[in-house]
């Protein structure tokens, strides 16, 4: 007996002693987060504005560090794209800031977040200030952003890279390792553009797949090459020759085909930037970061009674009432919140989903809808307003989008998966089906649908697609037959999108903004400084990611590999529930 007492009391001690070094490690860690996150930034008297892009993220909203990599010491500052284009618009009429010094390599994100950023840029240089860009290894999106600099410098070292070749899509086909573990996938949809689900039945694209995604890539290449060629003052033809016969092989490259106007050192970018700065100074010029700049200089304006709220609809729409992505219920009773607040006077319904779930997708437009009684609802689209993130959208009452927008994928599908063959010849695992009606087990996923199932599925997939057509034929003012035209599942760049009547304006968020401000019911003026500006939902803090991360939530095994995109269409289709109807996109695209 006292053998077992001293065991068990060796055991609590263990334990207490060991949840007392975890309680005082977890404490340490937050204290020393909120250290690293505490100190306020200071503005000089005058200073260089600098954007860092392999430093500094542009996201849809600004968030606070990823716990993981402050400890690591990658203190990589994630800013919103409204509070970039804010503290540029800013630094353009502040007497403290000389011109912006940029270095755009390493961008990449959103082909929206891209686009809006270097309209800012280029807001910018019309006040009378410069922008001065310097490439070391260019990118696609980094010298689609350089060009827009009254200078173009590059590295004069030797080894420098290039990585602008245009753009280019890879797609994911799981069927012949679907195969091998035995799952048979049906998929039930309408339009035949709809292409989300395909991975999980074929082993390469359909004809219209490609023919769609051919055309998408064309059309925003066609908006970049534009810009670029008209910013740099030679043709699209030439420089599209440039990539096609690898004539940008290195610096010298660069320079003799007219895409930069000099090659320094860094010694001669250091001295560069300081004559630009004050002439002949020897010192280093002062410079600010912008997401520094911003933390200073954009704050709300809480003495401003009358408010817009932008509500940020990014990422994949689900049922319940997760943080994580724009679910349905979450959404609907924060719509709703807002609908009832009395000085919010005009709404920005930022747009960036792939779409997903329609039974959430429905919950949220409905209560957009509610909001357009006594509100008017701006859209401003960003990466996606597609399938679903476009069935809660097509309703409002002007619709913004970027010329890269992946806008539409009006269509619908469902998907069965029958494991079965993995039970039986994988897992040698047979299973005996008990039912008390002939269908009741057809979403058990241990059998494959009969004809009759699935014409049951289809019926409802093409109800909800006449649905899906009712919605933008209204909200759009277009014939439901035109909206079947452009419907079928296809995606479109927003400049196409324009062009067919799928939104109203080429523009960013801050013309959402300005847009939603000459909107409002009442005489409030289109002048923001009498505006408060509102963010929906407030991005998780330091602390709430910590919390998840010690919880152990969305582990990702292949995190920054290759297979990255392999894992996630896995957990996708591994996540998805057994008969449900989606509105969403078939891929997601990153520009590089």
């Amino acid at each position: 007996m006292k053998e077992f007492l001293k065991m068990t009391l060796a055991a609590m001690t263990g334990f207490l002693i060991v949840g007392a070094v975890f309680f005082f490690f977890t404490f340490a860690l937050i204290g020393s987060l909120a250290a690293l996150g505490s100190s306020q930034p200071i503005m000089p008297g005058s200073a260089v504005l600098t954007i860092d892009l392999s430093k500094t993220a542009i996201s849809e909203q600004t968030t606070e560090a990823d716990p993981i990599s402050q400890i690591q010491g990658n203190n990589i500052s994630v800013i919103g794209i409204l509070d970039a284009i804010r503290a540029i618009d800013t630094a353009a009429s502040d007497p403290a800031v000389k011109y912006i010094f940029m270095k755009p390599d390493m961008a990449s994100g959103g082909i929206a977040e891209i686009e809006e950023l270097r309209s800012a840029l280029n807001n910018f240089r019309s006040s009378g200030k410069a922008v001065i860009s310097y490439l070391e290894t260019p990118t696609n999106a980094g010298y689609y952003l350089a060009s827009v600099s009254d200078k173009v410098y590059m590295s004069a070292h030797e080894g420098t890279m290039s990585f602008v070749n245009g753009l280019s899509s890879q797609l994911i086909f799981l069927k012949d390792i679907l195969d091998k573990l035995g799952v048979n996938v049906q998929l039930i949809r309408h339009g035949k553009y709809k292409s989300a689900g395909e991975m999980y039945i074929k082993n390469t694209a359909s004809k219209e797949n490609l023919e769609q995604n051919q055309e998408l890539l064309d059309a925003i290449w066609s908006n970049w090459t534009h810009t670029i060629a008209e910013s740099r003052n030679i043709s699209e033809e030439d420089f599209n020759a440039m990539l096609n016969d690898m004539k940008l092989n290195s610096s010298e490259d660069f320079l003799k085909c007219g895409l930069v106007d000099e090659l320094l050192t860094r010694e001669e970018l250091k001295q560069k930037i300081n004559d630009l700065y004050s002439a002949g100074t020897t010192e280093s010029a002062p410079m600010i970061s912008l997401s520094d700049y911003a933390r200073i200089n954009v704050l709300p304006n809480i003495k401003a009674e009358n408010k817009i709220a932008v509500i940020y609809a990014n990422g994949n729409i689900i049922d319940g009432d997760s943080v994580e992505q724009v679910s349905g219920d979450r959404f609907a009773n924060m719509i709703a919140d807002i609908r009832k607040d009395s000085t919010v006077k005009a709404v920005v319904f930022r747009v960036s989903s792939p779409g997903g779930s329609v039974f959430a997708s429905e919950k949220i437009k409905t209560e957009i809808d509610l909001m357009r009684e006594n509100k008017p609802v701006i859209a401003s689209y960003g990466n996606y307003a597609a399938s679903g993130g476009y069935w809660i959208s097509a309703n409002c009452d002007y619709v913004f989008s970027n010329a890269g927008t992946l806008t539409g994928s009006i269509g619908v599908f469902s998907m069965m998966y029958d494991l079965s063959g993995t039970m039986k010849d994988i897992a040698h695992v047979n299973i005996t089906s008990v039912k008390t009606n002939k269908h009741a087990d057809m979403y058990s996923g241990m059998r494959p649908l009969d004809n009759t199932e699935l014409a049951y599925m289809q019926a409802s997939v093409e109800n909800i697609y006449d649905k899906f057509t009712d919605i933008v034929s209204e909200g759009r003012n277009l014939r439901k037959s035109y909206v079947d035209s452009i419907a079928q599942g296809r995606v479109w760049a927003g400049s196409d999108a324009l062009e067919i009547g799928l939104v109203d304006q080429i523009g960013t968020i801050s013309d959402a903004i300005e847009y939603a401000a000459l909107s409002a019911k009442g005489d409030f003026g289109s002048d923001l400084t009498n505006w408060q500006i509102v963010e929906y939902p407030k991005p998780l803090t330091t602390m709430e990611k910590l919390m998840k991360m010690l919880n152990g939530e969305n582990a990702k095994i292949f995190a920054g590999t290759t297979l990255e995109p392999v894992e996630k269409a896995f957990n996708e289709w591994k996540d998805s529930k057994n008969g449900q109807v989606y509105a969403r996109m078939p891929y997601e695209m990153i520009i590089r």
